[in-house]
């Protein structure tokens, strides 16, 4: 069987080349692409100005996107989280996150499960299955950005945080990258990669001469005890990983955000907090800490407001900026390492 060509993984030269293999003019390329990124259409027969033959030709043996929403979640919080089937069964989970400043943030897949293992994370807990393309990571933005243009909104910032590790699948994960900021409009300071510490793939990040934002799981300030929560950490430990940050910095001039996942009676206390000053001091770079968000696999729990108080002053006495951040969509599994279980759900429903 023929798989259809997913047109979001063309470049504009490639898609030009596709429909003059089917002996079509160059400027029906144009209008094609004009189609699908200014006028946002979500089928071909909406495309009135293209010939009825084409049309046809391109609903046979192309796709407008593989993703088909298979279930939609609305927290109490505006936040909303969707499943995905992919075109080959696999399910993906994207969120969108509505602020009171009228930013509008999508948390987008780059993988199909995880192959990392983080301990506390339930994409990490439900294994890897595989990488997505560039097509089917940039769909994801895509679908709400057209939306909230429909409403009058605009999507404003992307991160690439959702199920997966972005630079395990560097490739892919960077082509995507290019086509929110060629194709929505989205700027480099706007979109933010998260990587659990793949050393190499920083450095070449830190390279690509992109003003992207950089964050980094980071959850313990020693070897022993990230490498219990992050097993990455005994491929590349921790005297490697700020190495490489330093080399971000040092190459972009930009800083580098760390992800703490605070855990009751864990890495909130003073001690942790001062580990982590001293392993941080000079570096560019602030500390997000996120309270840990539930998970079925993890027994541990969120640290108190108050721990995390303490947290964030005992950083402020060696110069590093820290700040706790509000949980999202909690009640809809959407937060921060908890996009898996509608995934688990469904795939018992339709596998």
């Amino acid at each position: 069987m023929n798989v259809a060509i997913n047109l979001y993984d063309l470049t504009q030269e490639e898609l030009t080349r596709l429909l003059e293999g089917w002996g079509e003019p160059a400027y029906r390329a144009r209008q094609l692409w004009a189609w699908m990124y200014e006028r946002r259409a979500r089928s071909f027969d909406a495309m009135t100005n293209l010939p009825a033959r084409l049309r046809e030709r391109l609903s046979a043996e192309t796709a407008l996107g593989t993703l088909v929403l298979e279930a939609e979640q609305v927290s109490h919080d505006g936040t909303i989280k969707r499943l995905y089937r992919l075109a080959d069964g696999q399910l993906i989970e994207s969120v969108l996150m509505v602020y009171d400043d009228d930013r509008r943030t999508a948390c987008i897949s780059t993988q199909a499960g995880c192959a990392m293992g983080c301990v506390f994370c339930a994409t990490g807990q439900m294994g890897f299955a595989r990488h997505l393309s560039a097509g089917e990571i940039f769909e994801q933005a895509l679908h709400f950005a057209a939306e909230l243009e429909a409403s009058g909104e605009r999507l404003s910032n992307v991160v690439l945080m959702g199920m997966g590790e972005p630079f395990h699948n560097y490739d892919a994960s960077l082509a995507a990258i290019r086509l929110l900021m060629d194709r929505l409009a989205i700027g480099a300071r706007h979109i933010t990669v998260s990587t659990v510490g793949l050393v190499p793939q920083i450095r070449r990040f830190a390279d690509e001469g992109l003003q992207v934002r950089l964050a980094i799981s980071l959850h313990a300030a020693t070897d022993q005890r990230r490498a219990a929560l992050l097993p990455v950490n005994r491929r590349w430990p921790l005297a490697e990983l700020i190495s490489a940050c330093r080399y971000y910095v040092d190459k972009t001039g930009r800083r580098v955000t760390f992800e703490w996942a605070a855990i009751a009676g864990q890495n909130d206390g003073p001690e942790e907090a001062h580990r982590l000053g001293r392993l941080l001091q000079g570096l560019l770079c602030h500390v997000n800490i996120i309270p840990l968000n539930p998970t079925g696999g993890y027994a541990g729990g969120p640290a108190a407001r108050e721990a995390l108080e303490r947290f964030v002053a005992v950083l402020a006495e060696y110069g590093i900026s820290a700040t706790v951040r509000v949980r999202r969509g909690i009640d809809i599994d959407a937060g921060c390492g908890q996009l898996k279980a509608a995934v688990a759900r469904q795939r018992r429903v339709f596998g």
